[in-house]
């Protein structure tokens, strides 16, 4: 099996026929064996529909793992990457849209890199605008920085990076692994319910002596609408469950204000200390 793909939906049925779609597409193009699971969060739209219909059309090998409510991200991706067999995983969120040329030349990348563990593709919005996507760990200061002014600053950012380098962590919107850093690193942290679970994910990718890499040659769209891009302050359930997420990710990783020792023990463990 080349890929398996996890895919978490909840009331995505403006998003998951393009998704789903464009994913099958993408493989059926480079002739790649591949399972795509979907979790579906007790979704209340069409949602399941949308997958059904799309599964029967392209003869997909999808499997839909549906749950009666909201599980959050950590336990429900889970039910995925303990099924999966391919030998690369990925992860990616319901308003993801891949390309044959995404798959592929990542897959390619980490067979030509055996240090890269994870690779990651840059993002942009479905009117072209560039997304950050990629950034160094948080600390608490910089973390509220984005909370507040994330738009503007993808708004100010004029990207000019072309050649692959390595990142602190991505987001979990397409996340691309072996299956040798699933065995080593295990799946996501369950204690987390919502976010940060790609951090804390990033940082054990590193920590196990794998490098994440970021390639903005290669762009795909994420049509994001979640809460920490909005302006304004918006406070709900979600934005709690982070706050509590992002105090839990900084205990269990030993930082809250700085990087340096998290960085020592990442030079430690490479090192083979």
């Amino acid at each position: 099996m080349d890929f398996s793909a996890i895919i978490l939906t909840f009331n995505s049925e403006r998003y998951i026929e393009t998704c789903l779609t464009s994913l099958i597409s993408s493989f059926s193009k480079i002739n790649a064996s591949y399972e795509v699971f979907i979790i579906d969060n007790g979704s209340t739209d069409k949602t399941r529909d949308i997958i059904g219909q799309v599964t029967e059309d392209m003869s997909a090998n999808v499997e839909l793992i549906p749950f009666d409510y909201n599980t959050g991200t950590t336990f429900s991706r889970n039910q995925g990457l303990k099924r999966a067999k391919g030998e690369r995983i990925i992860i990616m969120d319901s308003d993801a849209y891949a390309t044959a040329e995404v798959v592929s030349n990542l897959s390619e990348y980490l067979d030509a890199n055996k240090k890269c563990g994870m690779v990651v593709p840059k993002l942009t919005y479905p009117d072209g605008r560039f997304q950050i996507s990629t950034d160094h760990f948080p600390t608490l200061r910089h973390k509220i920085r984005r909370f507040f002014f994330l738009k503007q600053m993808e708004d100010n950012e004029s990207p000019t990076q072309t050649a692959p380098s390595s990142v602190d962590y991505a987001i979990s919107a397409f996340w691309m692994f072996t299956q040798d850093v699933l065995k080593d690193v295990g799946c996501l942290d369950e204690k987390i319910f919502y976010s940060p679970e790609d951090v804390d994910y990033c940082i054990r990718v590193w920590l196990s002596g794998k490098e994440i890499h970021y390639l903005p040659q290669y762009s795909m769209v994420h049509d994001a609408q979640e809460i920490s891009r909005a302006k304004g302050l918006k406070i709900n359930k979600f934005t709690i469950s982070h706050a509590k997420g992002l105090l839990y990710l900084f205990l269990k990783h030993r930082y809250f204000f700085g990087l340096d020792g998290l960085y020592k023990r990442i030079e430690n463990k490479k090192a083979g200390c």
